[in-house]
């Protein structure tokens, strides 16, 4: 990884690791998290029932769960009522190359990368706490998918840091998110400071500043409106609404289903 990209081989993948892949042309990024054995756990959509339009654009370019996987036949594993899915690292790619989300850099490195979604100041927990909450999570949710306040960026953030806003957000943790809020707010708030600018140049500068600023203080690692919260715990905190606590209002209690491990089909 360097300055100017995160991506990296595959080889380099380890369990714990918080990766994305560009979508749509570099338009944006989609983030899981990796537990091994070619396994990503992410956030996307709750699955389609009977009674939702087919025909929303938006949500068909936000699902990523996979319709078939020619690899792993327990690949696109989702609960009812839950938007994380378990996925190969195959359909989690979708043909795009892997890219690792960086932790704990300095403010220097955050600041000159201009495009959010690709690192935090936040420092990461040890692996194998960023595994079990991850899994956790597949087998009891984590709540209702939002593009700004609750997305597949902030779900990994979370599996990483355990880090969440105090109260209800109205923006995530997603440095993505807060791109695509800041650049028309950047533009917007730098509009009296442009006219003391000296030329094009001037404004783009300004412009650029307020941009960085406003990034880097909604930044999970400089943000003081955030604290742990263990993930077993996490039923409790504002916003967040796990299955079971779904399904107990209206529906009698079932047997919970258990997650078989991905075995890779035999080839003939």
């Amino acid at each position: 990884m360097g300055l100017l990209s995160n991506r990296v081989e595959r080889s380099e993948i380890r369990p714990g690791d918080h990766i994305y892949t560009w979508r749509a042309v570099y338009a944006y990024s989609h983030h899981g998290i990796y537990v091994g054995g070619s396994k990503v756990v992410h956030f996307t959509r709750k699955k389609e029932t009977e009674s939702s339009d087919s025909s929303d654009s938006t949500s068909s370019l936000i699902s990523e769960v996979p319709s078939e996987c020619p690899t792993f036949p327990d690949c696109g594993f989702q609960l009812p009522n839950s938007g994380v899915v378990l996925t190969c690292l195959d359909c989690f790619l979708r043909n795009g190359s892997p890219y690792c989300f960086e932790y704990g850099v300095p403010s220097a490195v955050f600041l000159a990368k201009l495009r959010g979604g690709t690192c935090t100041i936040a420092e990461s927990d040890p692996p194998e706490v960023v595994v079990h909450r991850a899994m956790y999570l597949l087998q009891n949710g984590f709540g209702n998918y939002d593009m700004f306040e609750k997305n597949c960026e902030d779900f990994a953030l979370y599996c990483k840091t355990g880090l969440l806003p105090v109260e209800e957000p109205g923006i995530g943790t997603s440095g993505q998110a807060s791109s695509a809020i800041g650049v028309p707010l950047a533009a917007l708030l730098s509009t009296p400071f442009k006219l003391l600018a000296a030329g094009p140049l001037g404004m783009a500068t300004v412009t650029a500043g307020m941009y960085c600023a406003g990034r880097y203080i909604t930044d999970i690692g400089v943000r003081k409106d955030v604290a742990k919260v263990e993930v077993e715990k996490l039923s409790l905190h504002p916003g967040f609404h796990l299955i079971e606590d779904e399904e107990s209002v209206n529906k009698p209690s079932e047997k919970p289903k258990t997650l078989l491990p991905m075995k890779r089909k035999r080839e003939r």
